[in-house]
């Protein structure tokens, strides 16, 4: 299994740097207020798709801290002893 993972790791990243080769011509991206930005396809590919799953891995901070602060609530509670009813009133 372990072949099997690594030889589909390898032919991605052999697809990946053959798509990269390909794509080397400058390109302008042009903003508003007539800001403009020239470099390789490549880079400004690379560069949508890091700042995309940066704003996924924030968008998911939130959760992932809230989750984690119920799992350590529930192992407390988990690990403390029962609490003694009090007695019922006469």
């Amino acid at each position: 299994m372990r072949l099997v993972t690594w030889t589909l790791r390898l032919v991605v990243f052999l697809l990946l740097a053959a798509f990269a080769a390909k794509n080397v011509e400058p390109i302008t991206l042009r903003f508003y207020f007539d800001l403009a930005f020239t470099g390789p396809l490549i880079l400004i590919l690379l560069g949508f798709f890091a700042a995309g799953a940066l704003f996924g891995v924030l968008a998911l901070v939130g959760t992932v801290l809230r989750q984690r602060r119920d799992i350590s609530q529930l192992k407390r509670d988990r690990e403390a002893p029962p609490a003694v009813p009090p007695p019922p009133p006469f």
